[in-house]
């Protein structure tokens, strides 16, 4: 006969087993799992966990194990997950090395061992790129072996470990892991975070979610017998069984209990319960124990052996009487113990005297104030934070805290950081005045507060804007907006002789921030809070906060209000951020008036400022502003028509922004090298670009909205409709609200008249332009309203016969020739847009358009999109054949091959159907008979290349640079060297000379 503490056999969970056998498997054929484990506490989660690893560790996997700490989780950012990859490291060793090469200073923030953290990268766009190396970190490792992650108790996560696990579980596509993730049920009240999130992961096909069940008699005696070493008697089983209702852990302190005897029996409460095994150690055992349960979920042996005053073997015998009674038991590591269950370390600390607790977190405080190196140097903040707290002493807390917040901002931990300023906004009225301007005076010198202002010293206002910023960064907008409300009205109510211009640049920051927080919640589109900013700023000499305030003006400006004063706003930010250092801003700044120039109709002044903040080398701290920069730069290039170079730009930036791990950016310019794909024909290229672009993890809504945008344009020209209508639906529900911006609402507009115009409902064509016009489109607007008011005349033209339509088209087209008089033409582009627009309008009035169509082809011939010409060709064609005559008609009939061709090849199934309509309405063949073949294309026309192509392949054959191209094109060189590159491609040339060969070779250009 033998007796235990713990039984030695594992005894029943068949089932469960089981379950996270079929998940493995499913890992180990490459797909990414994972199983949540619930159940209550004690009833044999760990336990399970440990099994199930050691079988998988004996089946080949490599296993690591992170638990979530039980009190101070908020200073302890990434627990789990951080205690898990320092267990991979200690088993891979260089192989994860090798994985992490080249984002070391980015991982540092999971993994410090992995050296210094990367300082400059913006918190806006720091903490995706951190989950999305995760993520592909993961990945690596798991590539050619099956990786197993347990993280365990997961009800103690802090939010950004949560938040973490989210983005895993979304965006692990690929690799053989699993992750296995334990929680208390009996934990999660109603309102608790992990509630939700549970929910939410358990729509995923990858997660499987299990709740862990009681013993039922059978299971407790099978545990019984292996604790005992025999079979219980029945009366014992019956009592053990009763008391502990199935719960493993209590059956085990209940045999115990029984086996040593206890004088009270059986008690009722469980925390007596669990106290027996406690109380029946030595004297200085149990102080050592109740020393440790105040350090914490888990405690270091030189820290412990510090607070204690043990010597250290006094200490270690301690330590293996209460390990060798399950009291307490080792770390993986070997460095650190914790209790065998919380439950009993629970007990403990409820069984603390009144003032004790205190004392004891004061001891490890001081402790570790004297020697910080007692743990770990990414813990040292946070647990002196949790220690002082503990210790009821605001003015040591206090300073400690803010530390700690300061090293969540440094993790990108922002939940974490809030909470922890949240702490310091209750400790500041009883801390000493001094001590909490010297503390805030570091926070800001330490970057955790926004330096606003050089005349005021570190006080609450300082601690208000460091928790506004935290909150709005964590998605706690209402309460960022109530923080911002409470300094405004301290600021702008202090009647003190200081509160001039140092108060007035801080008001002028929190209007700044209130101005974003207004956006972000469709509660204003911003205009009241950044013009209010402005006016408290005025007077005041330059500073940082002028350049933000200035910046974002502009900005305002240029979605909603382009012109003179937004190129001027522009300007002076550029000057500004320039004299005050703001380099990051600066940049922005440089884009939004980059953009006005080219509205302005400087267009190649514009380009040259844009191109120039993309040229800039790529660093930590710029990378998201530059490469949203290559997003515009596409988007600018778009808008005139440049479709070749704008492709050619907007590739470049997708590429560096996957490489960086910027998901969200990478799509936004995907859905602009979509659009110009679009327009220069190719739309199978498009499609695979939305795809990848929907398919990448950790993008916006916003940005879905407007990939959606690109998904309805493209089932548009199709003739998918219905698709057309989901992909516009699902496009409007993620990028308007009561404050859209014209971009989008214009682009929806000319989508939503389009499909009406195919239902022929003119008279919802009619209201739509209505709606998103308005008393006349807004200036710099152009890119979009011109292609807006051309469906809307097109609608017209092709419901002139219609009776619905009779009444109220006069003022119908009067509204779209108003319209268009406030829109400027000198863009190529806009200048053909216009020409068809008004064609169309003449048509509809029943009058004359043959002249403009011949202009508009001739302007249209010029561009580089395929369906805007054959839709040019189409409308010629028709007004030739009703005028009628041989030549006429003949003309038409060439007008219509040419269109034909371009939408058989394009697939635009619309715009084909309709040109086979006409001619077989007007019985023109689209196919010459053998005996009246047409004559063969001109040897140009042969090489499959566009108009401009043709003008720049002539130029090139008769030995002309990029630069005399551009010249005598009136392009600019950038644009000459996409044209050249397209011909090479397209004639297979491997150089200049052997296309200008081939040109000559064939006669191209002989006259």
């Amino acid at each position: 006969m033998h007796s235990s503490h713990i039984s030695p056999v594992f005894v029943g969970r068949s089932a469960e087993l089981a379950a996270l056998g079929e998940a493995l498997s499913r890992a180990n054929a490459g797909g990414p799992r994972a199983v949540f484990m619930g159940g209550e506490a004690g009833v044999g989660k760990s336990r399970l966990i440990q099994e199930f690893l050691g079988r998988a560790a004996a089946d080949g996997a490599v296993v690591a194990l992170g638990g979530c700490v039980e009190t101070g989780a908020e200073a302890l950012p990434y627990h789990p997950v951080s205690t898990a990859l320092r267990s991979l490291r200690r088993q891979l060793g260089a192989e994860l090395h090798t994985a992490v090469e080249g984002q070391e200073g980015e991982l540092a923030r999971l993994l410090p061992e992995l050296g210094e953290m990367d300082r400059g990268r913006p918190e806006t766009d720091g903490r995706a790129r951190l989950f999305e190396l995760t993520v592909r970190l993961l990945e690596r490792l798991a590539a050619n072996r099956t990786l197993v992650l347990a993280l365990e108790d997961l009800h103690w996560a802090d939010r950004s470990t949560r938040e973490l696990l989210s983005y895993l579980l979304r965006a692990l596509t690929h690799g053989r892991l699993l992750i296995v993730a334990t929680y208390r049920a009996d934990d999660l009240h109603r309102r608790h975070p992990l509630r939700p999130a549970l929910a939410e992961y358990e729509r995923l096909r990858t997660v499987t979610r299990l709740e862990l069940p009681r013993f039922d008699r059978a299971e407790v005696r099978r545990q019984l017998a292996a604790i005992r070493g025999e079979d219980p008697p029945e009366q014992v089983l019956d009592r053990v069984f009763e008391h502990s209702e199935g719960n493993a852990f209590f059956v085990e302190e209940l045999a115990c209990s029984i086996r040593e005897g206890s004088p009270g029996g059986i008690s009722d409460s469980l925390r007596n319960l669990l106290l027996v095994r406690v109380e029946a150690l030595p004297d200085e055992v149990q102080r050592m124990v109740r020393i440790a349960a105040g350090g914490g979920s888990e405690v270091e042996f030189r820290l412990l052996a510090t607070v204690t005053g043990l010597a250290e073997d006094e200490l270690i015998e301690t330590l293996r009487t209460a390990v060798g009674a399950a009291v307490l038991q080792p770390s993986e590591e070997g460095e650190s113990f914790r209790f065998r269950h919380a439950l009993m370390r629970e007990a403990v600390v409820g069984d603390l005297l009144p003032g004790e607790r205190s004392r004891l977190s004061r001891r490890y405080a001081e402790a570790l104030e004297a020697d910080p190196t007692l743990v770990r140097s990414e813990e040292r903040a946070g647990r002196l934070a949790g220690y002082w707290f503990e210790a009821r002493d605001p003015a040591r807390a206090l300073p400690a805290v803010i530390a700690a917040a300061g090293a969540a901002r440094g993790r990108h931990a922002f939940a974490e950081q809030y909470v922890l300023l949240e702490r310091a906004l209750e400790l500041w009225d009883d801390t000493p005045e001094e001590l909490r301007h010297h503390t805030m005076r570091q926070a800001v010198d330490d970057g955790l507060c926004p330096a606003i202002s050089a005349e005021t010293p570190g006080d609450f206002v300082d601690l208000l804007a460091a928790l506004t910023v935290a909150a709005r960064l964590t998605g706690e907008r209402e309460r960022a907006l109530a923080l911002c409300k409470r300094a405004l009205r301290q600021l702008e109510g202090d009647p003190s002789p200081r509160s001039d211009g140092g108060d007035r640049l801080r008001a002028a920051w929190f209007w700044t921030e209130r101005y974003q927080l207004m956006r972000d919640l469709s509660r204003s589109d911003g205009w009241d809070e950044i013009a209010h900013a402005q006016q408290l700023l005025e007077g005041l000499p330059p500073s940082v906060v002028h350049a933000d305030v200035l910046t974002h003006a502009a900005h305002w400006y240029l979605v909603h209000r382009p012109g003179p004063t937004a190129i001027e706003t522009a300007k002076r930010a550029v000057e500004l951020c320039r004299m005050t250092g703001a380099e990051i801003t600066g940049l922005t700044a440089q884009h939004t008036l980059a953009w006005l120039t080219i509205d302005s109709g400087d267009v190649e002044g514009g380009l040259e400022q844009a191109r120039e903040v993309c040229a800039r080398d790529l660093e930590p701290g710029n990378a998201n502003v530059l490469l949203r920069g290559y997003g515009n730069l596409s988007t600018a290039l778009h808008g005139i028509g440049r479709y070749a170079e704008a492709v050619e730009t907007a590739e470049k930036g997708s590429g560096l922004a996957e490489r960086h791990g910027l998901p969200d950016t990478a799509s936004f310019i995907d859905g602009n090298l979509a659009e110009s794909l679009i327009q220069l024909g190719r739309w199978a290229d498009a499609h695979q670009v939305l795809e990848r672009a929907d398919a990448r993890r950790g993008v916006s809504v916003r940005i879905r909205g407007q990939i959606a945008e690109q998904r309805a344009e493209l089932a548009l020209a199709r003739g998918a409709y219905d698709e057309a209508r989901r992909w516009l639906e699902e496009s409007g529900s993620s990028t308007t609200g009561p404050y859209p911006e014209p971009q989008h609402t214009l682009t929806g507009a000319r989508l939503a008249i389009a499909l009406a115009a195919a239902d022929s409902r003119i008279l919802d064509v009619r209201s739509l332009l209505d709606t998103a016009v308005g008393e006349a489109i807004a200036p710099g607007h152009q890119r979009y309203g011109w292609p807006l008011l051309y469906e809307a005349a097109a609608a017209e033209a092709r419901a002139r016969r219609l009776a619905v339509a009779e009444p109220g088209r006069e003022a119908a087209v009067e509204r779209i020739r108003k319209a268009m008089k406030g829109l400027p033409e000198f863009v190529p582009l806009w200048a053909a847009h216009a020409l068809m627009t008004e064609a169309e309008l003449l048509t509809a009035e029943g009058r004359d358009a043959t002249a403009l169509w011949t202009e508009a082809v001739a302007a249209t011939e010029q561009l580089e999109a395929p369906a805007p010409l054959a839709v040019a060709r189409l409308r010629f064609a028709e007004t030739l054949i009703t005028q009628g005559g041989t030549e006429s008609r003949g003309a038409a009939g060439e007008l219509l091959r040419q269109a034909e061709a371009v939408a058989r090849e394009l697939g635009a199934t619309p715009l084909e159907t309709e040109i086979t309509t006409l001619a077989g309405r007007a019985r023109i063949p689209l196919q010459q008979a053998d005996a009246e073949a047409a004559p063969p294309p001109a040897p140009a026309a042969a090489l499959g290349l566009t108009a401009r192509e043709r003008d720049v392949l002539r130029l090139v054959a008769a030995g002309r640079s990029n630069r005399q191209i551009a010249e005598e094109l009136f392009i600019s060189p950038k644009t000459a060297s996409v044209h050249v590159s397209n011909i090479l491609a397209k004639l297979g040339a491997s150089g200049r000379g052997e296309a200008a060969a081939i040109a000559h070779r064939l006669g191209a250009f002989d006259e």
